[in-house]
């Protein structure tokens, strides 16, 4: 219970943040400043190799639980962080 509320929370206010941020710049506004500066490619690259560890991560637990990866793999690749929070919300909790 605990888990799931946090992770509501995390899900609810990133997606405002992220509403407000595609509103007031547009997508390429928010993926522009990355490619302007070594700062904006580092974040990048850094956004990049948590991703992929998370990515195989799900891949890896997805199998196990007999879960199909694809949908959150996709979903990690268009919309970064929100696939791997929605799939920890809709996992199940195992003890």
């Amino acid at each position: 219970m605990q888990r799931t509320l946090l992770l509501t929370v995390t899900l609810i206010l990133f997606g405002i943040l992220s509403t407000a941020a595609l509103w007031q710049h547009g997508y390429w506004g928010i993926i522009m400043p990355l490619f302007q500066s070594l700062a904006g490619a580092q974040v990048l690259v850094d956004l990049i190799i948590a991703l992929t560890l998370v990515m195989i991560w799900m891949w890896q637990d997805a199998k196990v639980h007999n879960r199909s990866p694809w949908p959150w793999i996709i979903l990690t690749l268009a919309a970064g962080s929100f696939g791997p929070l929605l799939y920890l919300l809709t996992r199940k909790n195992l003890k």
